[in-house]
């Protein structure tokens, strides 16, 4: 065990490193999220930090305090009016796109887990359960990274496609844990009732809709009736109502996630007191959340494991962002007024990140067969999907003239 003082240097350390990182990224167009995972990376037991760190459960309760905290900026600092108009097109994404998404990715991986030597995980690979499950894991985008590219963007996107990318982020996490565990639960207890998917999908998210908007209601009116002897006590005020929605939300069966995000968007579309105070607060809490989140993820990753997944990480990444991304956003676009070159900026921001780590976590607290081998994969998608799709996000908006469009 470290003394308090070498916890102090150490968490020190990698909080200052983890912002000049920030700071690079910012000046190179690189997303920070990404070298946040590689301080933690180097900071591990295989790395040159040499810090002993492999507890998936304290991973996973850091991965949901932080999420919590992100979404629910991410719902603040969304406008109504520029989500309103693509309401359907973006819960299509979130349902029909997730599902499309695992199918797609899930088979995709077995086939070639299970049929190729070169690229096998075990003796055998996997089963189709172990490949949904996968699919199921990288099957939602994420909000995280999303919100952080647009905020980094010097130019803004068309109003439509932002408002459409943040709700699809913001909204498609429910379906992707749902899956998760169902699947999960079916490869380790053996049964399950399919027919009970549709009813905890529907309990989860109208849970999360009435909570979440009872909870922004009450935040707002909270906040301008109480009279704090302190501006500073506000925020603090505010954090304690969003864990405490985050955790009655699950206590309840919904989905804490979607709740957070919509208590943070009823909020964010209202006056409310010392929103100054507060929506500073929430902005460097936020990027705390960030980097304390993929800090801990970098720190279970085991880098000598990397290179006997690196191949098949890269083609799984390669498959999910060239073929099931782009055909599970065209078929849910497909009754939606929108053009060739938007659904193809659309497929493209199909950025990977928190929640992807999160679930891959599930399967090690579990202990499932080849568990480490797929968090490993799942870091490989991740880490392509942000480095390579956050990278050329505004170059593709330009080459496809979507950032001059209104």
């Amino acid at each position: 065990m470290l003394s308090t003082e070498h916890i102090f240097i150490v968490v020190g350390f990698l909080l200052i490193v983890s912002v000049l990182a920030g700071k690079a990224a910012n000046r190179f167009g690189i997303p920070s999220l990404l070298l946040f995972l590689v301080v933690g990376m180097l900071a591990g037991n295989d790395g040159i930090g040499q810090i002993e760190f492999d507890d998936p459960k304290v991973a996973m309760a850091v991965g949901e305090i932080a999420l919590t905290i992100i979404l629910f900026s991410g719902g603040l600092d969304t406008e109504w009016q520029k989500i309103r108009p693509v309401l359907k097109p973006g819960l299509s994404l979130a349902t029909l796109g997730v599902l499309l998404s695992v199918v797609l990715v899930g088979t995709f991986a077995w086939w070639m887990l299970g049929s190729f030597s070169d690229f096998k995980i075990g003796t055998d690979g996997i089963s189709w359960g172990q490949g949904l499950l996968l699919g199921a894991i990288i099957s939602s985008t994420d909000a995280t990274a999303v919100f952080s590219v647009f905020k980094a963007s010097p130019t803004p996107l068309p109003v439509k496609i932002q408002g459409l990318l943040e709700l699809e982020s913001g909204t498609n996490d429910p379906m992707a844990v749902l899956l998760t565990v169902s699947i999960l639960k079916i490869l380790t207890v053996g049964k399950y009732v399919p027919f009970s998917f549709m009813g905890q999908l529907i309990l989860q998210i109208g849970v999360a809709i009435a909570l979440g908007y009872g909870a922004g209601k009450l935040m707002c009116w909270s906040l301008n009736h109480l009279s704090l002897p302190s501006s500073g006590l506000y925020p603090v005020f505010l954090l304690g109502l969003v864990f405490l929605t985050s955790g009655l939300t699950t206590l309840l069966g919904g989905s804490a996630v979607l709740a957070v995000y919509i208590a943070g968007l009823v909020l964010g579309n209202r006056p409310f007191a010392e929103s100054g105070v507060i929506l500073s607060f929430q902005e460097g809490i936020t990027w705390l959340a960030q980097i304390l989140m993929f800090l801990t993820f970098g720190l279970l990753i085991v880098p000598d494991q990397l290179p006997k997944i690196a191949e098949v990480g890269t083609v799984i990444a390669l498959f999910m962002m060239l073929i099931a991304r782009p055909i599970s956003v065209f078929i849910s676009l497909s009754f939606s007024q929108w053009q060739f070159r938007e659904k193809v900026f659309i497929a493209w921001v199909g950025l990977r990140g928190s929640v992807p780590m999160i679930l891959a976590v599930l399967p090690l607290t579990q202990n499932l067969d080849q568990a480490s081998e797929l968090f490993n994969v799942v870091f490989f998608v991740v880490s392509l999907s942000i480095g390579l799709q956050g990278l050329t996000l505004l170059p593709a908006a330009r080459w496809l003239g979507l950032l001059n469009a209104e």
